[in-house]
């Protein structure tokens, strides 16, 4: 236990413990007895807000305001500087690169601008191997050595030219982390996928799926929501996709499902009729063919319960000329309120994926009167000082509206993304918390294995349960059917803050501005 371990330490028997202490226990530990003896440090001595009762609160009618105001005003100046470390895709100078980027992957496939704005084009030609990498933009050595063992373990790898297009030519500008760290697998990644490849379907399945899906192509963890998952492929990969366990390869020719199975699951729906809200997703629903997925569509428009469909699509970031005016009027035909509507949930995880194509395409859905909204995964490369409080002001700038902020599932082969829990719920009290309430919308989640969204903020749906020698906390994570029916609890053994800050430092943070990280539990 921990207290153990603390014993053992003040008597200076260290070589009795049973396994190594490390610093982030350690760290945990002195940020606890802070806190207990009223010593954290949370409000910083040369700061205008000071320990003692803020000015504006002893004054009265407008000087009260005056102060107040000012006090206001140096929030909003800190989040201005921090939003200026996290270019958007519409910015003037971010638009120049990228044209230029356009230009050069236009060249290397023998393409026109037609061709670019062609969505067939993009998947005829997206790079599914290290070559056309090599030529269009600066690689790591690490980055190239990962992608051909992914390829030859037959790991799921694929970029388009447009997101392509979306990465920064040379390694030293740094904006682009976030977009490179989605596509490009990271070293500690391929190694597990390529040891386990053989098993990965039951080593991978974090979510437990095999334990909700009642029928082939359905997924249910909840009364009113089913997921259908009709197509088992995108135009391309998220390293720390839910599913690589269930994905074969980047556009994968089999991907779609038979009739029969298609049959059977829309059979399923309507033998029950409690489930009213259908997310189609899988893979990328917006990768099929348009009459497939308007047979799709016509079916389920076809139950009466059905008020609600949802298309869960990366396109609008990956692959925004998938938006044709003739994919438009089908989704519009069956958009009908209060019958029923279409809601596009899409998924962009971070401010430089943000371009005028993006804009574009979620315009033409905003003006057929369906919404579009965001699910973020919260992980390392979105993690630092107001960065995802920039993705959010972005996403509302071009119609998207913030849906839900995913920590990171503890799925082993994905750690390296992974970031503590404390971190996503400071980000939403110190910095989320600064916006207007339109732009925060998003609520931070995490996705418990076989029974859905625990919501974090909710201090009764979660609780620290013990500190490793590690320095993991381990969580005890409550089942959304607490007090509705006895579930019992999942333990998550999160990674260590002490880790996350480490690596924070190594991209150049000031820790100072994390301090508070310890005391979110």
């Amino acid at each position: 236990s921990a207290l153990e371990c603390l014993r053992k330490l003040a008597r200076n028997q260290a070589k009795a413990l049973e396994c190594e202490v490390s610093a982030g226990f350690l760290m945990e530990m002195i940020q606890l007895f802070r806190g207990v003896i009223g010593r954290t440090d949370i409000y910083r001595e040369d700061d205008r807000l000071r320990r003692d009762i803020p000015e504006f609160l002893a004054k009265k009618g407008r000087e009260a305001a005056l102060l107040r105001t000012a006090m206001l005003e140096d929030l909003g100046g800190t989040m201005a500087k921090y939003f200026r470390k996290y270019p958007s895709g519409l910015e003037t100078e971010i638009t120049g690169w990228r044209k230029e980027n356009r230009r050069r992957i236009l060249q290397y496939f023998g393409g026109s601008e037609t061709d670019w704005q062609n969505y067939q084009w993009q998947l005829k030609n997206v790079i599914r191997d290290p070559a056309p990498l090599l030529k269009l933009i600066e690689m790591t050595v690490e980055q190239k050595a990962s992608i051909e063992k992914a390829i030859a373990h037959r790991i799921p790898f694929g970029i388009t030219p447009y997101y392509l297009s979306l990465m920064d030519s040379k390694i030293g500008i740094g904006y682009d982390h976030a977009i490179r760290a989605q596509v490009i697998p990271p070293k500690e990644y391929v190694d597990i996928m390529a040891t386990h490849r053989q098993e990965r379907s039951s080593m991978f399945d974090f979510m437990g799926e095999h334990d909700t899906s009642p029928v082939e192509l359905i997924t249910r963890r909840y009364p009113d929501i089913a997921i259908l998952k009709p197509f088992n492929t995108c135009a391309q990969i998220c390293v720390y996709c839910q599913r690589n366990w269930e994905i074969e390869r980047c556009l994968d020719p089999k991907a779609m499902a038979g009739r029969e199975l298609i049959a059977q699951a829309l059979a399923w729906l309507d033998e029950h009729p409690s489930v009213g809200d259908v997310l189609i997703t899988g893979g990328d629903p917006l990768i099929m063919k348009d009459a497939q997925l308007e047979k799709i569509l016509e079916a389920l428009a076809a139950k009466p319960q059905v008020y609600r469909i949802r298309l869960g699509t990366r396109t609008p970031v990956v692959l925004p000329m998938r938006w044709t005016e003739n994919l438009m009027a089908i989704l519009r035909q069956y958009h009908d309120p209060p019958r029923r509507e279409i809601a596009v949930v899409t998924h962009f995880e971070h401010s430089y994926e943000i371009t005028p194509e993006a804009l574009e395409a979620v315009q033409k859905i905003r003006r057929a009167g369906m919404g579009v909204y965001n699910q973020e995964v919260f992980t390392v490369e979105n993690s630092r000082r107001f960065e995802s409080v920039k993705l959010r002001r972005d996403l509302k700038r071009i119609g998207v509206d913030p849906y839900y902020n995913f920590n990171m599932k503890g799925k082993e082969e994905t750690r390296r993304y992974m970031v503590p829990i404390a971190r996503i719920l400071q980000e939403r009290k110190e910095e989320a918390r600064l916006l207007p309430g339109l732009d925060r919308t998003d609520e931070p989640v995490f996705n418990v294995p076989r029974l859905g969204k625990n919501h974090l903020r909710a201090w009764q749906d979660h609780r620290v349960v013990m500190i490793l020698p590690s320095g993991s906390r381990v969580y005890e994570l409550h089942p959304w059917e607490k007090n509705i029916t006895p579930v019992p609890p999942y333990n998550y053994i999160d990674v260590p803050i002490y880790d996350y800050l480490e690596e924070l430092a190594a991209r150049g943070e000031n820790l100072r501005d994390y301090r508070t990280i310890w005391y979110y539990y």
